[in-house]
């Protein structure tokens, strides 16, 4: 049987290093300037002279370019520019959860403002927000009762979150996703009001991440 030695794992995949002056081993480099212009393709130990010239660093920033391409700057400054970069592409990744409001078509008017206040406060943390209305024996009958309660959460909610797809119907449940705000839209309408069930024009929704915590019933709702 083949394989690593016992207690010990495999290869681990390093990133380069950036190659700075004497590292650099090719014989010519495409050189861009302290001032960002292009100076142009010349043997690499001019470069590094050039770069000497001025008290700056001879920077390889793209060793897969024939030939790579350098930059003459100060490597403190270059690193702390990387860094930079990397903190703010991690920003633009922001996790978020998804975090599930359930609700029941006779849903009484304390647990109603507690579940509001909840969604809301989860769409301030820029978290997503499902919710769903729960039908139980025959309040099937009357999925419009729910569509209308959906409606009112969806309006109340408006200022801070907005619906990602439509309200659709899946089994006993009537549910929609709303996402933190970042632009005005007009929310969906959850009952599309020609008779038929909620959601009759539903859309896919994208794939969720993995989700979250869910805030559930109050022991005081009444079925």
């Amino acid at each position: 049987m083949t394989g690593f030695p016992r207690g010990r794992m495999g290869p681990v995949e390093r990133k380069p290093r950036t190659r700075i002056n004497e590292r650099i081993g090719v014989p010519q480099v495409r050189v861009v300037g302290a001032d960002g212009q292009q100076v142009g393709v010349m043997d690499t130990h001019e470069a590094l002279a050039l770069a000497r010239e001025q008290n700056l660093d001879l920077i390889e920033v793209s060793p897969t370019a024939r030939p790579p391409v350098c930059r003459i700057m100060d490597f403190g400054k270059y690193k702390y520019d990387e860094a930079k970069k990397q903190r703010a592409a991690k920003k633009k990744q922001h996790s978020f959860q998804i975090k599930e409001i359930k609700l029941r078509p006779k849903i009484e008017g304390h647990d109603y403002q507690f579940k509001v206040a909840a969604a809301r406060k989860f769409l301030e943390q820029h978290h997503k927000v499902k919710l769903t209305i729960m039908f139980r024996g025959r309040e099937m009958a009357h999925p419009e009762l729910g569509g209308r309660l959906l409606d009112r959460v969806i309006e109340e909610l408006s200022s801070v979150g907005m619906t990602e797809h439509a309200p659709k119907l899946e089994g006993r449940n009537l549910t929609t996703l709303m996402a933190p705000r970042t632009s005005r839209g007009k929310p969906r309408s959850a009952y599309d009001g020609d008779g038929g069930a909620p959601g009759a024009r539903a859309e896919e929704s994208p794939s969720p991440p993995q989700p979250a915590a869910e805030v559930g019933e109050q022991p005081s709702e009444q079925g």
